[in-house]
């Protein structure tokens, strides 16, 4: 028998509070869609039932073909700066908010609809995805909630019946995504045009009392509150690079206001560790760039602090002494928690002098072009006698001199990633129509840290004919 409603209210705070950021918009008929793969405990965890999830009125729901109560769709508006060009319309041109839940920690989370089909904000586009570029976004954002990287998650990913045409005909797909919030800095840049300072002042109480609370009780609260989205962007860009990953696509429309990782697009992680890789088709530049991360997340949320300034301070010119002198607080708050980060790769105490023993590191890992991932698990073997050394005597009697903890090292440094031979691999045969590689892959990168039996080939490196010429591509 079919459920006929869903076994909870949707919230539509977003579209009650921001109206004028935002398009009522309904999802594009899908007559025959069928759930690939879910992730039941994110669904049990937003009070939502897998069992219904999997019904034929939950996975019409799953594409916005079935409207929950208290859901309002709409289709979020921003603008930004791609590649550095400003667009001052951007908007989701592929995707809708079909609104927000309450999770069990009781934090609002967005759920979202990606390849919904067409919107205002399309730019003629299709408004359409492809089942690989939606289950790439399942595993990669998968693996880094694994990896303990503050992430956008993947609820569902529903294939649609029809055929989307990029180089070819794909089957296509939406994948459902749940987020703490959509709100990214092309956000405010889009409020900040429009010269309404009562919708500038709106957007950031709205993100201050979703996302950065503590700010509301400061002297300055926008002041305050850029602040906290800076510290939590150096944090997650270290966290990116500790673990070799590789957005691709730092646009200001992918740089999110709560500090999550956004749109899994032309990304990848590092085979061979050299800081200048680039995996994007369209990256021509090298723009986005593993090691040039941290500088393009500066200079987003310097964009950010000029969408701010209004409310900073009415003097233009103290907001400005203000923003940048905040803003200049981002680069050490990131080389501090890159360091610490690589200190606790390395199996070391905090209290460890490690920056030097850091520098000569990277450089040795540069020059050899190491695996990074496979690197940081074999030197903790060798300190065990286990393998061995993959560096330098003397560099290894150094870190040696510091008490290195091999298990510790275990416990940080993981042993499988969505390597991307394997994700490519796993993505050719589910467009093909066999599951059964994306359903391992992602059982695999949910438990990284772990050692199993069988699961040796996850942990290889790519073949080097492989990673000659590789590249990522959006799926637009």
């Amino acid at each position: 028998m079919s459920i006929t409603a869903p076994p909870v209210t949707f919230d539509s705070r977003f579209a009650q509070e921001l109206p004028e950021l935002s398009v009522p918009w309904q999802a594009e008929d899908f007559p025959d869609p069928r759930l690939l793969t879910l992730d039941e405990t994110l669904a049990t965890d937003l009070g939502l039932d897998p069992t219904w999830l999997r019904s034929a009125d939950g996975v019409r729901m799953l594409v916005g073909n079935r409207v929950p109560a208290g859901a309002r769709p709409v289709a979020q508006a921003y603008a930004g700066h791609q590649f550095g060009g400003y667009s001052p319309r951007l908007g989701d041109g592929r995707a809708l908010l079909l609104g927000e839940l309450t999770d069990s920690a009781g934090r609002l989370r967005d759920v979202h609809l990606k390849g919904s089909g067409r919107t205002p904000f399309a730019r003629g586009g299709d408004g359409l995805a492809a089942v690989g570029p939606m289950l790439r976004e399942f595993v990669i954002s998968r693996a880094m909630h694994a990896l303990g990287i503050p992430t956008t998650r993947s609820l569902a990913v529903v294939a649609t019946g029809g055929t989307v045409y990029r180089e070819s005909p794909l089957p296509g797909a939406v994948l459902v995504r749940v987020a703490a919030s959509h709100l990214r800095v092309g956000s405010f840049q889009f409020a900040r045009a429009t010269r309404d300072l009562g919708l500038l002042r709106r957007l950031a109480d709205h993100a201050i009392a979703r996302h950065h609370p503590e700010a509301a009780s400061s002297e300055r609260p926008y002041l305050a509150f850029f602040e906290a989205v800076a510290a939590a962007q150096a944090t997650l860009i270290a966290r990116w690079m500790l673990v070799g990953f590789i957005h691709g696509v730092m646009n200001t429309d992918n740089m999110t206001i709560s500090g999550e990782t956004i749109d899994y697009g032309p990304c990848a992680f590092l085979d061979a560790f050299d800081p200048a890789t680039v995996y994007s088709s369209i990256d021509h530049a090298g723009r986005y760039s593993y090691r040039n991360q941290p500088i393009i997340a500066e200079w987003n949320l310097a964009r950010l602090a000029e969408s701010l300034l209004p409310l900073i301070a009415e003097d233009e010119e103290q907001a400005v002494a203000l923003a940048t002198e905040a803003l200049g607080r981002f680069r050490p708050r990131y080389q501090q928690a890159w360091v610490s980060g690589m200190t606790t790769k390395l199996g070391l105490s905090g209290e460890a002098d490690a920056g030097p023993l850091i520098d000569d590191l990277v450089a040795a890992m540069q020059a050899d072009q190491v695996d990074h991932t496979a690197f940081f698990r074999t030197l903790a073997a060798a300190h065990r006698a286990e393998a061995p050394a993959p560096m330098p005597d003397e560099w290894m009697a150094r870190w040696r001199s510091l008490g290195p903890d091999p298990d510790a090292m275990d416990r940080v440094n993981p042993v499988y990633i969505p390597r991307n031979h394997l994700v490519e691999e796993a993505l050719a045969a589910a467009t093909a129509g066999d599951l059964e590689p994306v359903n391992r892959l992602v059982e695999v990168v949910s438990a990284p840290f772990t050692v199993r039996d069988g699961w040796e080939r996850y942990a290889e490196p790519a073949p080097r004919e492989f990673c000659d010429g590789f590249q990522t591509f959006c799926g637009t």
